[in-house]
């Protein structure tokens, strides 16, 4: 569950270096903001401390991920069903869920040599799309990898990645709805999977 929405998003965070840049660049500037968070991934990942690269994962994603406009997005028509309690606890999850597959994949992902390239950037409704390219290791082929960061109280917040044109945000949905429907339609096994997807990629 998540894994098609985590697992590409980690690697096109973490298989290049890039310049560092100052905050006040990366806060007005689509194209500087998804540079500098791939920074800040690496330097995160290279952290020998597993609790401190837990701690750094969850600093970043909670401060550049649109994480309650994912988590609504997800859920969708199943958040009338769920208690305000139940909509917080799965915020919650979603986002343990995210930090340690980061935790437990990043480093290994990040040594495989690749160097994402930023093509470009375009106006979108609410912010802009970032277009790059990702090359892992000695694949042939560069990985397109499209970011819609929403602008917010004077930030960027990233609020879909696009992997060779799948929407991520998308494809979370569709496992949402698959839990619900192989569980009898019922909005709260979302919760009960989301727990035992949490503990199968906790730390140690």
């Amino acid at each position: 569950m998540f894994r098609r929405f985590v697992l590409p998003t980690v690697l096109a965070l973490a298989t290049g270096t890039f310049a560092l840049t100052t905050p006040a660049a990366a806060a007005s500037d689509p194209a500087v903001f998804i540079n500098n968070l791939g920074n800040q991934f690496q330097v995160a990942a290279g952290d020998p401390s597993a609790a401190q690269r837990l701690a750094g994962f969850r600093q970043l994603f909670r401060e550049n991920f649109d994480i309650p406009g994912l988590g609504r997005f997800a859920l969708g028509r199943f958040a009338r069903s769920l208690s305000p309690l139940e909509q917080q606890q799965f915020l919650a999850l979603f986002e343990t869920y995210v930090v340690y597959t980061y935790s437990n994949r990043l480093s290994d992902l990040a040594a495989d040599g690749g160097l994402p390239r930023v093509r470009g950037s375009r106006p979108d409704a609410d912010g802009a799309i970032v277009s790059s390219e990702v090359i892992r290791g000695h694949a042939a082929q560069p990985i397109k990898v499209d970011w819609r960061l929403t602008w917010r109280d004077g930030v960027y917040k990233i609020s879909d990645v696009f992997i060779d044109g799948l929407s991520m945000a998308f494809a979370g949905r569709s496992e949402l709805e698959g839990v619900v429907e192989r569980n009898g339609g019922r909005p709260q096994a979302i919760l009960a999977v989301m727990r035992q997807q949490c503990a199968s990629v906790a730390p140690p």
